[in-house]
């Protein structure tokens, strides 16, 4: 962490000031307790089919969602059998770890919905999770920036929004009192959230992997599901070897549509990858940021838009826009899977998605291949920003179902099958809430 520049303002952010080493709670202001009350690692890879016992469950996808489910389900059912079958030489190679590490606290979703839910009780649960596992996260808290009018009267209305979800502390700020937070901000006023956090997900990963050997479960790699066979229990093919269960549940992100229709499922959604661009802000020109700083979101528009997220290792990130990926597993421009790029253009969805949005279609291409334009789009929010502070960053491809209607499917989405469910929508905060999201899961199978 890059405590000279960063630190001191995270902790005011979250209500703390700075002394040697220890916190001390500035008055009025929010303690953790308050805030949120109560490496490599092994795979054994067999070619053999394994025989599991009641309730036994193969858990097709090692990001950090199947990684929480199998964690979840060891706990609630002590000595159950649970396998997660990893297509990767490692888990957590994809959405999980091409992230920005964001611990997300409900603040933007619509009260009520499922992803509201989850995500105030994920984020709690993720932050008990690194407390006792030593998983380096923070919770340094985030500005919510309004920049013009028409955002002020959304921002009080994300205020409402925040406090229905049960958000703790969240307040509103003028354009003085955000600037003490952050000096560098433009805009009007902005909204103070303390509960937001950052957390090495790629370490959340490992723990979870430790965590699920301790209670017996296993997590195999090398495994991508090729075939499935129903009979009196579940088979799962894999180069890894046949392996089968009484259950099957598809957390296979960027691929579970193909999963569920593997195992016998109509695809009525597809998985559209949309690449996500960032730029690092380079070191000389970090002061400008602290931390978090988002946009009020606009409600004509399906994405977020570009913010500043402080990462957990040091370092400022800009971005993302969001961009048709030419492979679901696109991380470059230059990445092009004809299956994937055949499979997204011939859906009618995106095709009607696109006709709805044309003018952000556009924009954010533009935003693909000009910095300038990019920049321009940060400037929003830190007007001091200037192309010559960039640099590239990573990209992460988000798994975004789609309806043929051509909307995104914005709420968590799982599907039913014959002993069998299938996450087929599992859209931010999913890494936050994935804790919360496995026990979600648990509770809809019928194993009593």
């Amino acid at each position: 962490m890059d405590g000279t520049v960063n630190q001191g303002t995270c902790l005011k952010l979250s209500g703390f000031t700075a002394g040697r080493g220890v916190r001390k709670r500035t008055p009025g202001q929010l303690v953790f307790s308050q805030v949120f009350p109560k490496a490599p690692f092994s795979a054994n890879l067999r070619s053999r089919r394994r025989e599991l016992k009641t309730p036994s469950t193969l858990i097709i996808g090692g990001g950090i969602v199947g990684l929480a489910t199998a964690r979840q389900l060891l706990r609630q059912h002590p000595g159950a059998d649970v396998t997660v079958l990893e297509k990767e030489a490692a888990p957590g190679q994809h959405q999980t770890g091409n992230n920005s590490g964001v611990l997300h606290c409900g603040l933007y979703y619509t009260p009520g919905s499922l992803k509201a839910r989850l995500a105030v009780e994920g984020i709690r649960e993720m932050a008990e999770f690194c407390a006792e596992h030593q998983v380096p996260h923070e919770i340094c808290g985030k500005l919510v920036v309004a920049t013009n009018p028409a955002e002020v009267a959304r921002m009080e209305k994300l205020f409402e929004r925040g406090q229905a979800n049960g958000l703790q502390g969240i307040e509103k700020l003028n354009r003085d009192q955000m600037c003490e937070i952050e000096p560098h901000v433009g805009g009007l006023a902005a909204l103070k959230v303390p509960q937001e956090g950052i957390v090495d997900y790629p370490a959340v990963v490992t723990a979870l992997v430790k965590n699920i050997e301790k209670m017996g479960g296993e997590v195999i790699t090398n495994a991508r599901a090729t075939g499935f066979r129903e009979g009196s229990e579940w088979t799962v093919e894999t180069p890894a070897g046949d392996f089968s269960a009484d259950w099957i549940i598809n957390c296979a992100g960027l691929h579970c549509d193909r999963v569920s229709q593997l195992a016998g499922q109509k695809r009525d959604l597809r998985i559209v990858p949309f690449r996500g661009e960032y730029f690092q802000l380079k070191p000389e020109s970090q002061h400008l940021v602290r931390h978090l700083v988002y946009p009020v979101p606009d409600p004509a528009f399906p994405f977020l838009g570009v913010h500043f997220t402080r990462l957990i290792g040091g370092g400022i990130e800009a971005g993302p826009n969001a961009v048709l990926a030419f492979a679901r597993e696109g991380y470059r421009k230059t990445n092009l899977n004809l299956r994937d790029l055949f499979d997204a253009l011939t859906y009618v969805g995106l095709w009607r998605f696109a006709l709805k949005y044309p003018k952000m279609c556009v924009n954010e291409l533009h935003g693909s291949f000009s910095k300038k334009h990019f920049c321009k789009q940060l400037q929003k929010l830190v007007p001091d920003i200037q192309p010559s502070d960039l640099e590239p960053g990573g990209a992460g491809v988000r798994a975004q179902a789609m309806t043929p209607e051509g909307g995104l499917v914005q709420d968590f989405h799982f599907a039913r099958g014959t002993r069998a469910l299938h996450v087929l929508n599992a859209p931010s905060p999913a890494a936050t809430a994935s804790l919360a999201i496995g026990t979600e899961i648990i509770n809809q199978l019928e194993f009593n």
